[in-house]
């Protein structure tokens, strides 16, 4: 195999060469790490190599539909046995995890070769991942500009073609964000698909879901009939899929009532790039024939915005305080980004009925979102609100979290009503800028409705196929 035949292939396709015999596992392990080590050390998307366990791996390969695919695991949440995830923060260091996560173990019954882990912003707090113990990711259709975050590190990796598909997580768009900022699809799960075991059952409040970003619809499809399903002692679950979420791509998903969004749910015009993407997206619906008209839910944003920040700060502030308490340590201001800090230091004063206020103002918006798609099936907006922010937009540093947060305010207008509400969302790269940046295009649907939503994708891939387009920084 050659880095352009690797650079060609989907992770369903590589796996599918493995066992036919046509390329073996290490092959494929050597021909990644041969483009991580090209690449990485302009995009910085890598921060932990684990080459020895991706190899081993590679030996004797689990005979899933990833049959010995490169993969690559996030530094939030993707616990590997005897591996630190730091989240990207200098306070957590010095503690290996004791056992995989239940969805690592998942991925790797699913068949990959583990290679490593990805950048991240500390503690995943922003739409850009630019952290003080890794530095900032850089995307690869142009380095001065951000990844997305905080699944960064992950999406830049797969859009330069290192790997076809990496562990993303998302709390408030962290899946999507950045697949719409490097040109991937990014589908968030509806709450509760995935699990979040063996420790955790809920993270706060159901905000956080977990899947990954790959180039293709088909791999996030099969990835996720790898990986859906409870754990036992799950606190709650998803409802049953109809069938295998790869088997829907073959599927046509029959008239559809869209909604679309040309401005944010304040009334305020999104950027000109996304407003094109829109129109052009609604276009397409059309002429696929789709009923396509604007509309948007009645959400009370700056309830929505109090709740969630209620519950981020406050789950944030659990967060250190459970790694101190099992370490003997105190989290100090020195070891924690200024924006860190202050988000910390706000969390630990949410009481309880405020936590539990801002719940109920995640389950009112619940029920909103519910009545908007009884009458439409599909709710389509970009995934931010312009193409991908140039680094250093945020200042990390800052202690005021209303200070830091107020150059993006605008930027991310619509990704955290779907962790809120629980719903499934997918970001597809069905537009790039006219400077050549990707501008991501999401497409929500109703609670459970991952299906709904992968018939869709796949039918817009094949009317409107991405996959030559290709950033610099590749092969």
């Amino acid at each position: 195999m050659t880095i352009k035949e690797y650079a060609e292939l989907d992770g369903l396709a590589m796996g599918e060469l493995v066992r036919k015999g046509e390329v073996s596992a290490e092959e494929l392990v050597e021909e990644a790490i041969t483009r991580i080590e090209k690449h990485n050390p302009e995009l910085n998307a890598i921060v932990t190599k684990l080459y020895d366990v991706g190899r081993n791996a590679a030996k004797n390969p689990v005979d899933g539909p990833f049959k010995g695919v490169p993969f690559l695991l996030k530094d939030i949440m993707g616990d590997l046995e005897g591996v630190e995830t730091r989240s990207g923060s200098r306070f957590m260091s010095g503690v290996p995890a004791a056992q995989d996560a239940t969805l690592v173990k998942r991925f790797k019954a699913a068949g990959v070769s583990i290679l490593g882990k990805t950048n991240v912003p500390e503690f995943g707090l922003l739409p850009t991942t630019e952290s003080a113990l890794y530095g900032p990711a850089r995307n690869p259709w142009n380095t001065d500009h951000s990844t997305g975050g905080s699944s960064g590190g992950s999406a830049a990796a797969v859009a330069a073609g290192m790997v076809p598909l990496a562990h993303a997580n998302d709390g408030g768009g962290s899946i999507r964000i950045p697949a719409a900022c490097c040109g991937l699809v990014g589908m968030k799960p509806t709450r509760a698909r995935n699990p979040l075991g063996p420790v955790l059952g809920d993270v706060m409040g159901g905000l956080i879901q977990e899947h990954v970003v790959s180039r293709t619809v088909r791999d996030s499809a099969a990835m996720l009939d790898c990986t859906a399903g409870p754990e036992a002692g799950d606190p709650y679950w998803a409802p049953s899929q109809d069938r295998p979420y790869l088997e829907e791509l073959d599927r046509e998903p029959g008239k559809l009532r869209v909604a679309f969004s040309t401005t944010d749910l304040d009334g305020k015009k999104l950027d000109p790039e996304c407003l094109t993407a829109i129109e052009n997206t609604a276009k397409l619906l059309t002429d696929l024939g789709h009923t396509v008209e604007e509309a948007a839910p009645a959400i009370p944003m700056e309830l929505l915005s109090e709740a969630f920040m209620a519950v981020w700060a406050a789950g944030l502030a659990a967060g250190i305080d459970a790694f101190a308490m099992a370490t003997g340590r105190t989290p100090g201001d020195n070891e924690l980004e200024g924006l860190t800090w202050g988000l910390y230091q706000a969390g630990k004063s949410i009481t309880a009925s405020q936590y539990q206020h801002a719940l109920g103002g995640f389950q009112m918006l619940g029920r909103e979102m519910a009545r908007f798609h009884s009458t439409y099936d599909i709710w389509l907006t970009t995934t931010l609100g312009g193409p991908p922010l140039a680094l250093g937009a945020v200042d990390t540093s800052n202690r005021d979290p209303v200070g830091a947060f107020e150059p993006i305010l605008d930027y991310v207008p619509f990704t955290a009503i779907e962790n809120a509400s629980g719903q499934p969302a997918m970001s597809l790269p069905l537009h790039w800028s006219k400077s050549g940046l990707p501008v991501g295009v999401m497409f929500a649907a109703g609670f459970g409705e991952e299906g709904l939503l992968y018939r869709l994708a796949g039918q817009l891939e094949r009317a409107q196929p991405w996959a030559a387009k290709r950033p610099p920084i590749w092969n």
